[in-house]
């Protein structure tokens, strides 16, 4: 049973990005690209990406972010697909970011700290492998900083009383993007649901 309402949906519109004109709902920035040069990617999931999405849009040096879905087995899967749990996949927020404004570790940072990594196929009342923690990296330093930042906040949940970090790290996971109403959905929609709750544990990690 999920926590999240489901009201009823519009017909779903295109989902493919590839030549689509879908612009993020608050920065006017394409989805899809062209991404200006150097800029990187980097897909987390947290729980529910509506709330997840909205806590990295607004930080500097984000250019644009997605809802979609990443880490399942089908190809192209629709949101009842992904809330079955026969999909396989996340839900997640794909972060486009340039990485001379805002780091990695930043981003890490605001990722730890902000849902509870270590309560497997859930986060609070939303339950289901759609809602399980993930990074789903682009490169060899994002994937060798997600497993280090990983290792040092299990240590410092474990001896606040929690148990061990059950995020799923992975590199090169196919991002599908979810259906347009669900883009930047807690801007269109600001009272909607958002079930994001930290630990309320820092992440030890240096910003420097």
């Amino acid at each position: 049973m999920f926590s999240r309402i489901h009201r009823k949906k519009p017909a779903p519109a295109q989902k493919d990005f590839a030549g689509s004109p879908l612009r993020h709902f608050l920065s006017g920035h394409p989805l899809s690209g062209p991404f200006p040069k150097g800029f990187q990617s980097v897909s987390l999931g947290m729980g529910c990406f509506w709330g997840a999405e909205r806590l990295f849009w607004s930080l500097e040096g984000v250019h644009v972010t997605a809802a979609g879905y990443q880490g399942g087995f089908l190809q192209n899967p629709s949101y009842e697909q992904v809330c079955s749990g026969r999909s396989g996949h996340v839900e997640v927020v794909r972060i486009i970011f340039d990485p001379l404004v805002i780091s990695f570790e930043k981003l890490l940072k605001v990722f730890w700290e902000n849902h509870d990594p270590t309560q497997g196929m859930r986060q609070g009342n939303d339950v289901g492998s759609q809602y399980r923690s993930a990074i789903f990296t682009s490169n060899r330093y994002q994937q060798d900083m997600a497993r280090q930042s990983r290792d040092a906040y299990e240590a410092v949940l474990k001896a606040n009383g929690f148990g061990p970090i059950t995020t799923e790290i992975a590199d090169g996971e196919k991002f599908y993007p979810a259906e347009e109403y669900h883009q930047q959905y807690l801007a269109k929609n600001p009272n909607g649901y958002c079930g994001l709750k930290g630990s309320g544990v820092d992440c030890p990690l240096d910003m420097a």
